[in-house]
């Protein structure tokens, strides 16, 4: 990728995904984009692979790796407490271009792995509503699954608090991973019904680079892909991982477009297939499209929801086109983090019927109802 479309990725990360959710790595960015040398170090990285989020977690990779370094005091991951001043920017890019070597290898090798356990509480309504309207049991299929935590979403617990003091809860009572998340309604909603529990009878990932848990240092790169200044995330990463190990879900190593039927076909073909994408389109490019004609292909073979946790222009636009009100930020408001939109799509006689659920913040925080 030419350095100055590096740049732009750069500055929209910044400003689109980390504004109002990290200081830290939208001050990173926001300085990176205007450096050549910095934002030079995404050259090498694999075809669609420039981005931010790597860039930043290969800095976390490399700070984990020396975490007396001065620069380690603005990693609260590592033990930091020192919120971003004027010496952040200068330690960072020494930092890195001191080890540039060492970052270029990562960036060369890796992908950027978001294994985001809080957005479970984001997608569990949507695959419940799957699961209702399908009549009992299913299998789920995620797409770009990494190390596959979603699929335990069935074995999580779940507290949504509603304002105004109501609460929501779903899950067994005594999962070993609780997961928290605010919900609040768009006018004229009302509150969903969430079911205590869904019946997930078979479970596959489907990843290009699937990640081994029993690997630490796989392990301590989906951690380096979470971002520093989030420790509780990190904390829950830990957790989750320990829990899937005794649960080790199948995952297969293959692409989202062409070894999705093969996957699919590896699933019991008697159960309604649930297909899971959680901020994995964005990954695809101008394959979204394909990817999505995939699904209705096998959507004409056995009953089949997608339930899609996606920024409205990589996701539901696709097959809900023209809601601009879906794309911006909340309430469309200026320097608010964009939020994602909880889609959940069926096909009949190969035609797609989207709804558009919620509006989700990227990580897992909050989301705001709408149906």
């Amino acid at each position: 990728m030419a350095l100055e479309k590096i740049k732009q990725t750069l500055r929209t990360f910044a400003e689109v995904e980390a504004r109002g959710v990290s200081p830290l790595y939208d001050h990173l960015a926001t300085h990176a984009a205007e450096d050549d040398d910095v934002a030079g170090l995404l050259t090498g990285a694999r075809g669609g692979e420039a981005r931010g989020t790597l860039l930043l977690a290969v800095a976390h990779r490399l700070v984990q790796a020396d975490p007396i370094h001065p620069l380690s005091r603005y990693y609260p991951s590592v033990g930091g407490f020192d919120g971003v001043d004027g010496e952040t920017w200068p330690l960072f890019r020494a930092f890195l271009l001191e080890r540039a070597d060492q970052a270029r290898e990562l960036i060369a090798a890796r992908y950027t792995q978001t294994n985001e356990v809080r957005r479970a509480a984001l997608v569990y309504p949507a695959v419940a509503a799957a699961a209702k309207e399908a009549g009992g049991k299913i299998a789920l299929l995620e797409v770009g699954c990494s190390a596959g935590l979603l699929l335990g979403l069935d074995r999580f617990a779940y507290r949504y608090q509603c304002d105004g003091g109501e609460q929501l809860v779903a899950g067994p009572a005594k999962a070993a991973v609780g997961l928290h998340c605010a919900l609040d309604l768009a006018p004229g909603a009302v509150l969903p019904k969430l079911p205590k529990k869904v019946a997930v009878a078979a479970r596959l990932g489907l990843d290009r680079a699937p990640v081994d848990l029993s690997d630490e240092d796989e392990l301590a790169w989906l951690e380096a892909c979470i971002w520093a200044d989030q420790v509780d995330r990190i904390r829950l990463l830990r957790t989750a991982a320990a829990e899937q190990r005794k649960h080790a879900p199948d995952l297969h190593t293959g692409d989202a477009v062409d070894d999705l039927a093969e996957a699919a076909a590896a699933l019991p073909a008697e159960l309604p297939l649930v297909v899971l994408t959680s901020h994995a389109l964005a990954y695809l490019g101008d394959r979204r499209g394909d990817f999505v004609a995939e699904v209705g292909r096998l959507a004409g073979q056995r009953p089949v929801w997608w339930v899609s946790q996606e920024f409205y222009r990589a996701g539901l636009e696709l097959v809900l086109p023209g809601r601009e009100d879906l794309a911006a930020g909340p309430a469309g408001a200026a320097g608010e983090p964009q939020q994602a939109v909880l889609g959940l799509t069926t096909w009949s006689d190969g035609n797609p019927a989207a709804r558009a659920l919620a509006r989700t913040t990227p990580h897992g925080q909050r989301m705001t109802w709408l149906g």
